[in-house]
């Protein structure tokens, strides 16, 4: 492998792993954070007749992780046409 391919193929990987990395942080402050240790606040604040907290533990979390499937297929397709290894 040569020096450039090997360079870009540590590029692609970081950028995969960044990519990745930010997914993660918001499904676990959706989860996590809005879902349980800040539920109580969020209460207080109704979003369609539900109390927020209560939504984001039941619902808000499922719908971002759907949310983040689709924006990680969209983002690794552009990653892949950047780096050249995109499928046809």
């Amino acid at each position: 492998m040569s020096q450039e391919s090997e360079n870009n193929a540590k590029a692609y990987w970081k950028a995969n792993l960044r990519l990745v990395m930010i997914c993660l942080v918001i499904w676990f402050v959706v989860s996590y954070l809005f879902g349980i240790m800040l539920v109580e606040p969020l209460n207080e604040i109704r979003l369609g007749g539900y109390k927020l907290g209560f939504w984001f533990a039941q619902q808000g979390s499922i719908y971002t992780f759907v949310a983040l499937v689709f924006f990680y297929a969209w983002r690794m397709n552009a990653l892949d046409r950047k780096f050249g290894v995109e499928e046809d």
